[in-house]
């Protein structure tokens, strides 16, 4: 019996010992010097991988973790390497690079154009999952400037799914409502809409002619020059890991400058809340203060909160005695701002009493990168005083980021 003991604890000892790397492979040392846990993407050169391994870009390798176990990683379109990585407190993770084929990943973010839907281009990871509006839909006239919010109560990827379901239904709605059957046309809708919850999340987050969550704008006079849907588009990142996509927007006037025009370069990562987003407008010839922020709805004008360098909102939700929760926006500013302020109509429409804004005074050609996000309260955060610890501390993240060496 003594001897069958030492037998499984030798097992279990080896089992849980750190894998020895080989000469030729990379080790990747992530350190988190603060005093919280850390799960998010670290990225590395991937040029400096494939010298270090001996390999030819594009060649495939693998990344394991401490245990051996593969784990997913993604080449992004700017030349880096990233890996999802987990780091206790003041602790370290080790990752192994080496030549091999890796086996199939799992894909936790990904997006695309729906031209079906007025060119939407939907993307989502883990948590949520956003949308901004095209040029067909521009074409139409509907005015809808701002990102949009899908709420998700499921890690997995269903936004295809939402509106293959929501799409392909609705002609047989309208012959059920062609020939009288209203009840069961109305029966249809609620089981096939997405602006219902069938049990993974739903749309049910305002827009129209605002900010919607996290849209930047220039100002003119004091006023927000709204932008409207893209003029083109380009992905640059599909998953497993993170989506890019770049928008460029079409010409507007801004006092003396008449052909200013807006691009844009959005990327979210597997197991954020918040979004990155980076602007740049050519055209300008001048400095011009910009915003960027959230909605206020008139359903609740009370549960906002502006911090130094960031604003949160409690979206009420385009129903709210009936649906019962809350959606939780908010727009981070690390690299500060003049001031974070309301910005209130005085003639409310269609329930959109304002916004919620960080202020800059934009400089021409600047590129300026600020985060945009959001949560469920029927999902991962329960209440507005939980949003604000996690946009907090994901601002603390971006200040001290987890310290990567590679050897």
């Amino acid at each position: 019996m003594k001897i069958e003991k030492s037998f499984y604890a030798l097992a279990l000892g080896l089992l849980l010992a750190p894998i020895p790397a080989c000469a030729a492979d990379v080790v990747v040392t992530v350190a988190n010097n603060s005093n919280v846990q850390r799960q998010e993407l670290v990225e590395i050169p991937i040029k400096d991988v494939y010298a270090k391994l001996g390999i030819g870009d594009g060649e495939k390798f693998i990344v394991r973790n401490s245990l051996g176990q593969q784990v997913a990683y993604q080449i992004t379109y700017d030349g880096k390497l990233l890996i999802d990585a987990s780091v206790r407190p003041k602790g370290s993770a080790a990752y192994t690079i080496q030549k091999g084929q890796p086996k199939e990943m799992k894909t936790y973010v990904c997006g695309k154009q729906y031209p079906e839907r007025v060119d939407d281009i939907a993307w989502e990871n883990d948590r949520t999952a956003y949308r901004v509006y095209g040029p067909a839909l521009q074409r139409t006239g509907e005015q809808a400037f701002g990102i949009d919010v899908w709420v998700k109560n499921t890690p997995d990827l269903e936004v295809e799914k939402r509106y293959v379901t929501e799409l392909s239904n609705h002609p047989k709605i309208e012959e059920l409502k062609k020939a009288g059957k209203t009840a069961e046309a109305l029966e249809m809708e609620q089981e096939t809409t997405y602006h219902f919850d069938h049990g993974y999340g739903l749309d049910c987050y305002k827009v129209g002619p605002t900010l919607g969550c996290g849209t930047p704008a220039l100002m003119n006079g004091g006023e927000l020059v709204m932008p409207y849907c893209y003029k083109t588009y380009k992905i640059l990142d599909n998953g497993p890991l993170r989506f890019t996509v770049q928008l460029d927007y079409n010409p507007f006037k801004i006092e003396n400058d008449a052909n200013v025009v807006e691009h844009r370069i959005i990327s979210c990562d597997k197991g954020s809340n918040f979004n990155k987003l980076t602007v740049w407008y050519e055209g300008l010839t001048k400095p011009c203060d910009m915003a960027a922020g959230v909605v206020i709805h008139s359903e609740d004008t009370q549960s906002v909160f502006y911090g130094d360098n960031y604003v949160l909102y409690a979206d009420p939700t385009d129903n709210p005695t009936k649906q019962n929760f809350q959606i939780y926006v908010g727009v981070l500013f690390p690299n500060g701002v003049k001031a974070t302020k309301s910005m209130m109509y005085d003639n409310p429409t269609n329930g959109n009493a304002g916004h919620a804004v960080g202020l800059i005074t934009y400089q021409p050609n600047e590129k300026y990168t600020y985060y945009f996000g959001s949560a469920w309260s029927k999902n991962d955060v329960r209440t507005l005083d939980e949003w604000k610890l996690r946009a907090e501390g994901t601002l603390n993240a971006l200040h001290s980021p987890l310290k990567v060496t590679v050897k």
